[in-house]
């Protein structure tokens, strides 16, 4: 089981090479032994890299919701409810577990993905929601341009796709600079996807991390380019208890 303990780094940090059981490769923002523990009410982000010959047969889960976000490639989804989808570069999945669910995960048309998973913790009195599950194409995600940033909103102000837990999840190029602001009383993180640039001064790339406990705002720059994901969601102030694919 991996520890609650609510604690975040002091400023960027490098996320971690995570290699599963299947065999799939993933950079772990969190938990890793850079970031340890959990920053509720998320239990943890990491962006995955699945080649042909790899990938996640039927296995269940139980006590979650699970955001997945292609980046390059098509990913198979298939599970317990007997939906079959293959999300692709852009499109996005929302699973939620709640009493328990079964699905799989493999690369499309025999060749290799990548994309970036979220484990959103449900709240103790929704642990045995009934199982559930949407998807949205990259056409139905709507983009903005926010001043030294072209935004796509994967979670939250008119995206398809909710959560039990208030949050908004954002897929933010930057191309100046921009100000991402977490609520008060939320916790929140980036994650480099591409480029490189700063945030707070502090130099920040691709599979680095920087975490808001307690609301906040950030300051980003880039000369070259930075891509980044921003989410923040509001705690459950209650224990996280990960033990594998369940969060009890």
């Amino acid at each position: 089981m991996v520890s609650d303990a609510p604690r975040s780094p002091d400023g960027p940090v490098p996320g971690e090479r995570v290699r599963h059981g299947t065999g799939v490769h993933s950079t772990r923002a969190f938990p890793t032994q850079g970031f340890p523990g959990h920053l509720d009410p998320f239990v943890l982000f990491e962006r995955f890299y699945i080649d042909p010959e790899d990938g996640f047969p039927m296995h269940p889960h139980r006590g979650f919701e699970i955001v997945s976000y292609m980046l390059n490639g098509g990913m198979d989804h298939e599970d317990s409810l007997g939906v079959a989808n293959t999300a692709r570069e852009g499109d996005a999945m929302r699973i939620t577990t709640g009493e328990g669910i079964r699905h799989s995960e493999f690369p499309a048309d025999g060749r290799a993905c990548n994309g970036l998973q979220l484990w959103v913790n449900l709240p103790r009195d929704r642990k045995d929601a009934d199982p559930d599950y949407v998807d949205a194409s990259a056409s139905d995600l709507p983009t903005s341009d926010r001043g030294g940033a072209t935004v796509t909103t994967v979670v939250g102000e008119d995206s398809p796709l909710s959560l039990h837990t208030p949050m908004e999840y954002l897929d933010a190029s930057v191309t100046d600079a921009w100000e991402w602001t977490v609520p008060d009383g939320w916790s929140g993180f980036l994650f480099g996807v591409d480029g490189e640039g700063t945030v707070e001064e502090s130099a920040f790339g691709v599979g680095d991390v920087a975490a808001f406990a307690d609301g906040g705002t950030a300051q980003l720059r880039s000369d070259s380019g930075l891509r980044v994901v921003a989410v923040a969601g509001e705690p459950h102030d209650q224990p996280i208890q990960q033990r594998g694919p369940f969060v009890l």
